[in-house]
């Protein structure tokens, strides 16, 4: 993709403080229009590099495009792009509609103007009837969608989300998935999501990228880097995976190599079960149990040596009744294709 073809652009971007390389020779492109997720474990360089898209910081080598423009030295209020971090920085002192109208009065939008964009903007967010509430008065979620609104009502074509649902608690984080993406799509701009929850960036991206040490293990749209891992980090930090390598992935899948399956893809059967077409199989015997509400996940040693954890979902039975299967003989089965094979 050409420079002007993308809403961000990294140009094999460096970032050094002292001695520690926090981002390594990163390229990435952000598509105009797309919600963008980068996901990693604390350390893993996404916050900083979200910290060089917004001017915060500057690169120690490489190159920062918006739009095709080279920013890579421009200071934060010279880019188009707005900001949303995790603790909201909402003014206390203010109501929500003056802390939403705070960018226009700075940048002189005449009054008319500045009273439509904030309607638009709070109506956008489903906070029309709070305009006169101080953040105090707030939710947690509502405070979350006060400084949205203040972003969005700048119209920025690139918007930086900062962890901004690691305040809030499971239910309403849930619930402001949901939201954040209906907000993006309709206000139909660039989202760029920093985040280490697997979950948030599955359910609310079009395409996410993995950080890990500096570095973007891969890129792809949920389903890509779900189902088809590129490495051993990935396939264990984005969901739970079985990994197989050396001499223990020869014996169980007859290859060599690094592999991954996932334990949802991974049936139990009785010993004495016909295999299914094209199935790989490995006997056992289930060594522990643990019920975790909507599944129970099984852990198997293989006769062949090694472990596998499978899953089953708790339709039919209750967590005390497969607990009973504890020490039971099984055979482990799984379509070849489900085999995924990893770079070294």
């Amino acid at each position: 993709m050409a420079d002007g073809g993308a809403a961000v652009g990294l140009r094999a971007v460096t970032k050094s403080f002292g001695v520690v390389r926090a981002v390594d020779g990163v390229d990435l492109e952000i598509r105009s229009g797309e919600f963008f997720s980068m996901l990693g474990p604390s350390g893993s360089g996404k916050t900083t590099v979200l910290r060089l898209i917004a001017g915060f910081e500057e690169p120690s080598s490489g190159r920062v495009l918006l739009n095709g423009r080279d920013v890579t030295r421009a200071a934060p209020f010279d880019r188009d792009v707005n900001t949303v971090f995790q603790d909201y920085a909402l003014f206390p002192h203010l109501s929500v509609h003056r802390n939403v109208e705070y960018g226009l009065r700075v940048k002189r939008v005449p009054r008319a103007e500045r009273a439509e964009r904030i309607a638009a903007a709070l109506a956008m967010v489903r906070l029309d009837g709070l305009a006169d509430r101080r953040p105090a008065g707030l939710s947690g979620g509502q405070r979350q969608r006060v400084a949205l609104a203040r972003a969005l009502v700048n119209r920025p074509p690139v918007l930086l989300l900062d962890e901004p649902l690691g305040a809030l608690d499971l239910k309403l984080r849930l619930e402001m998935q949901t939201e954040l993406k209906r907000i993006q799509r309709q206000a139909r701009i660039t989202f760029v999501l920093v985040t280490h929850d697997q979950d948030e960036a599955v359910t609310m991206s079009d395409r996410i990228a993995v950080f890990n040490a500096g570095r973007i293990e891969q890129v792809g749209t949920p389903a890509e880097v779900y189902e088809r891992p590129a490495t051993p980090f990935v396939a264990g930090f984005v969901g739970t995976a079985n990994l197989l390598s050396g001499e223990e992935a020869v014996r169980v899948l007859g290859s060599p190599g690094r592999w991954a399956i996932r334990p949802e893809k991974i049936r139990m059967c009785r010993p004495d079960d016909p295999a299914g077409p094209d199935e790989v199989r490995a006997a056992g015997r289930i060594t522990d149990v643990v019920y975790a509400g909507a599944q129970t996940r099984f852990a198997v040693d293989l006769a062949s040596g090694g472990r596998l954890v499978a899953l089953r979902q708790n339709r039919d039975g209750s967590g005390e009744d497969l607990a009973g299967l504890l020490g039971s003989s099984v055979v482990l089965a799984w379509r070849r294709g489900h085999s995924i094979a990893l770079r070294e």
